[in-house]
């Protein structure tokens, strides 16, 4: 791999981590934000202090032969910690115990890099090797330990990654399981990195030559795990959010029905609230619905109740649900009612006691419910059919 092959993807995290970094400013106390935030910036770090060009210049910098080997090796670890801690957080439960496990992993791979740099200290490693350090010193004292930690705790990891996010993605649906079960292909290909790496150095202890696996082989599978476990962390977040809007736009579309019947009862010069083209889906939602209950007080004097049970039993008789009969009964009452407003312009009806708002008890389900039943309700078209005559 040549040194684009590492910065792509550590300007690919960079720039993931730039969007992230605002929502931490406000809100640096969440540990699953700083959870993301921790595994984006290692992650960059990664691969930018892997690329070959990095580990030239670093050690150039410092002046010790191959000091990016303990360097890489103790963000790897750090990564794979992170990578734990925010699965813990990410999957949630009590407070307290999600921060004992997180804690329990920090210390854990804590201890793991200071033994890092310590093996490496206590090993020598005079000539400096870019690609191939983990075969060519395998049979260094201490410094082949080092080497043998790193892959242990970083093997460690990816099962416990895979073991937690299949048994996590049997339990869910929708996009929470595929991030699940994409995170879990992901680490597959870090279990290949690992065991490549491993063949390599088993066979130099054993006094075989197999250093194109860990040379050759294992770096794009590191590359392609860690962007596909990224791509599995972020797909539950963008496309939830995604289909949260989308869903607010359909609520928003479905309400048109309902919202331009009760509009025609609406007294003349009764002021507006205008949204801007930009304007929230949310915020459109809510003011459509401020405008319906508003044509509801607005239309209150013309509401029959006698009519919206006649259309009630109607819907029962023609096989409705209970939710959808008592929709339909409102919505053949709305129908009515605004003909009614409209033949009578001067609103002599307004100021008779008695009023029968529609039932909707159970919120935006309920105007959702009335509008489907205005826009293709048979019983409701019947009503509207004999007002008019």
């Amino acid at each position: 791999m040549t040194g684009e092959d590492y910065y792509i993807p550590a300007a690919a995290m960079a720039v993931s981590l730039a969007f992230k970094l605002p929502a931490l400013r406000h809100n640096w106390r969440d540990p699953l934000l700083r959870s993301v935030v921790a595994l984006l910036a290692l992650a960059g770090a990664v691969f930018a202090f892997a690329a070959p060009p990095t580990i030239a210049a670093v050690n150039r910098w410092t002046g010790i032969a191959n000091f990016s080997a303990p360097l890489v090796y103790c963000l790897i670890t750090a990564f794979s910690a992170s990578c734990l801690v925010l699965m813990v957080n990410w999957r949630g439960g009590p407070p307290e115990q999600t921060r004992r496990v997180s804690r329990r992993w920090i210390l854990g791979y804590s201890i793991v890099i200071v033994a890092l740099v310590v093996l490496f200290a206590l090993g020598e490693t005079p000539e400096e090797r870019l690609r191939d350090f983990d075969t060519f010193y395998a049979n260094t004292p201490y410094v082949g330990h080092m080497i043998a930690l790193y892959l242990l705790a970083h093997h460690v990891a990816a099962v416990v990654m895979v073991v937690l996010c299949w048994r996590w993605s049997l339990q869910v649906r929708g996009w929470l399981r595929v991030g699940l079960m994409i995170i879990v292909a992901g680490y597959l290909f870090n279990l290949g990195y690992d065991a490549t790496k491993m063949t390599a150095v088993v066979a130099r202890w054993l006094g075989n030559d197999l250093d194109g696996l860990s040379t050759y082989v294992a770096p794009p599978l590191a590359s392609l795990g860690a962007l596909i476990s990224a791509m599995g962390f972020v797909v539950p977040l963008v496309c939830q959010r995604l289909s949260d809007h989308w869903q607010t736009w359909a609520t928003y579309r479905r309400l048109g029905a309902l919202w331009q019947e009760v509009q025609i009862s609406a007294p003349a010069g009764t002021p507006s609230v205008q949204m801007a083209w930009w304007s929230a889906a949310e915020l459109r939602v809510i003011q459509r619905e401020s405008d319906i209950h508003d044509g509801f007080l607005h239309l209150g004097p013309y509401f029959d109740k006698g009519l919206r049970d006649d259309a009630y039993d109607n819907a029962l008789a023609e096989g409705a649900d209970e939710e959808t009969a008592r929709a339909v009964g409102d919505a053949a009452m709305v129908a009515a009612a605004v003909r009614a407003r409209s033949a009578d312009p001067d609103g002599q009806a307004i100021g008779e006691d008695e009023e029968t708002l529609p039932d909707t008890s159970e919120g935006p389900r309920d105007l959702l419910r009335i509008s489907d039943a205005l826009r293709r309700s048979p019983v409701v078209q019947a009503v509207r059919r004999q007002v008019t005559v």
